[in-house]
């Protein structure tokens, strides 16, 4: 069973940053795509990051160039560091794990998911 725990939301202004931190368990964790998705109050959740087992990454268009996803596999974490926030990346942001090898930004492709950590961005 793999169990995601994310941390490191918080309160911040415009221009801030914030790095999320989400530590799993399991022994496939290095292999594992690993993915953050984030969802705002009223909007479905959509997909911001991913990094594979193989450490390609791709992100999502909203965030490109201001947010970086990595991992260390020794440590079971993988990161996502958000710069330049906005008021549009308050959201929940939410760790998931997939089975899958490939990058996929589909929500229904992840089967482990964290319990969330709120980010607020005040203008």
């Amino acid at each position: 069973q793999v169990q995601l725990v994310e941390s490191g939301g918080g309160l911040v202004q415009t221009g801030d940053s914030l790095r999320l931190s989400c530590a799993a368990s399991g022994r496939t964790f290095s292999n594992s795509l690993m993915g953050w998705f984030r969802q705002a109050v009223g909007k479905e959740r959509e997909f911001v990051a991913a990094v594979a087992g193989s450490g390609d990454v791709y992100y999502a268009d909203a965030v490109k160039g201001r947010f970086t996803i990595s991992r260390d596999n020794a440590e079971n974490t993988v990161y996502l560091q958000m710069n330049s926030l906005k008021p549009e990346d308050t959201a929940v942001y939410y760790c998931a794990q997939s089975s899958r090898w490939w990058i996929t930004t589909i929500v229904n492709e992840y089967k482990y998911w964290g319990q969330g950590t709120q980010v607020s961005v005040s203008s």
